[in-house]
């Protein structure tokens, strides 16, 4: 449930920032997006990160070369089943760090947090 949070709560202030939200939680076999939105610089894919404390690792710290490759190869299947509806747009890679606690969210956003490579 704290995942969904979370990603409920980016997803409006992403919408907030002017994005449009134009998938969350899509899926291709094992592959995961949390969220794709689309603002004037391109189009997004937002990992959400969500944890109830900040002692253990903060939650951008836990999206490592592994899963970003994971991430990279959702990126394609959604741009590949899109059907160049988003053609010659800059995709943005972006991580969102949720902190859920007492019933307060804290939002912290890194728009461009990595660059996949291959």
């Amino acid at each position: 449930m704290t995942g969904k949070r979370g990603e409920a709560a980016v997803a409006g202030f992403l919408a907030a920032k002017g994005h449009k939200i134009v998938a969350r939680n899509w899926r291709s076999g094992h592959l995961e997006l949390d969220i794709v939105s689309l603002d004037g610089s391109g189009l997004h894919f937002v990992e959400v990160k969500t944890r109830t404390s900040s002692d253990i690792a903060a939650p951008q710290e836990n999206v490592g070369a592994v899963k970003q490759r994971r991430l990279a190869e959702a990126a394609k299947r959604f741009l590949a089943g899109s059907r160049g509806q988003f053609w010659g747009m800059e995709v943005f890679f972006d991580i969102a760090a949720v902190l859920d606690c007492d019933n307060h969210l804290e939002i912290n956003y890194f728009p461009n947090a990595f660059i996949p490579t291959h």
